[in-house]
């Protein structure tokens, strides 16, 4: 075959976390020539975790990257292959196959594509959270919270995720600051009465994250916040051991813009048969 010439398989899969690897596990044992795109890392979200306690069968937890791989691992062993490479194009032809384009792996041809491309949660975006992510920045407190047992901790948002996250992060914390750019919350009903009634748990109001700081060192942790007060205007610093932020997250849904139905959040619209 011309190298420059689609390669034919059986089914794409688009992302590599946790969802895609378990689809490419049932597709290879099913005989199909199977193909996983991924360009960025291999985990997904669970693979910035810097340990996963929740997961059945690992009594003393896991590194998050480590289950990552243990996915991968026993889908490659199946017969799934990985193409370390992003889609930057899907077509569907005429004869019904799907033409994908990837950045540095060439052309593919498939009779079936799985789109696991997941979500981003969305960042603040001020100094110090990429530096100190994973170090006490986290987007997964039912993930991390149980590492910071005693401490005090900021939690940023005020939706659903944010208050119910919060919630779970008082059974550890000796204190779970609420920090939300309103001065009201935006989740259910039940979950502000339960957040209400807490005893360890803090509403800042009307109050931003302008920085945050810590040690970024290999061995570093999140030390404080910087807070401003969006309407008066006031500065002032919070002492932290971490940062739980929930405000809202981004589907990787680009690819798919114009090709099938997307709601107003860009996730693509399902049914019973996809």
């Amino acid at each position: 075959m011309n190298n420059n010439e689609p390669r034919e398989i059986d089914i794409a899969i688009i992302g590599g976390g946790p969802a895609g690897m378990a689809a490419g596990l049932y597709a290879a044992r099913a005989l199909r020539k199977t193909v996983l795109f991924e360009g960025g890392v291999l985990g997904g979200q669970i693979a910035t975790s810097d340990r996963v306690e929740n997961y059945p069968g690992f009594p003393e937890g896991i590194g998050g990257f480590e289950l990552a791989m243990a996915f991968h691992q026993q889908s490659e062993h199946h017969g799934m292959e990985t193409v370390y490479a992003m889609v930057s194009g899907l077509e569907q032809a005429e004869d019904g196959r799907f033409r994908l384009e990837t950045e540095g792996a060439g052309e593919f041809i498939a009779k079936a594509v799985i789109v696991t491309a997941g979500a981003n949660p969305n960042k603040l975006g001020v100094p110090g959270e990429t530096e100190l992510t994973g170090r006490g920045v986290s987007y997964c407190a039912t993930c991390d919270a149980a590492f910071f047992k005693g401490m005090e901790v900021a939690v940023v948002g005020g939706g659903d995720a944010a208050v119910e996250e919060a919630l779970f992060t008082t059974r550890y914390a000796s204190k779970v600051h609420l920090i939300h750019r309103r001065d009201e919350l935006r989740a259910q009903a039940v979950l502000q009465e339960r957040a209400r009634e807490s005893e360890n748990l803090e509403f800042i109001w009307d109050t931003v994250v302008e920085e945050i700081h810590g040690d970024t060192q290999a061995t570093g942790q999140v030390e404080k916040v910087t807070l401003r007060n969006v309407k008066t205007d006031e500065r002032s610093e919070l002492p932290v051991k971490a940062v739980f932020i929930f405000i809202g997250q981004t589907p990787n849904s680009n690819l798919l813009e114009g090709k099938v139905e997307l709601d107003a959040g860009k996730h693509a619209c399902v049914n019973a048969w996809m």
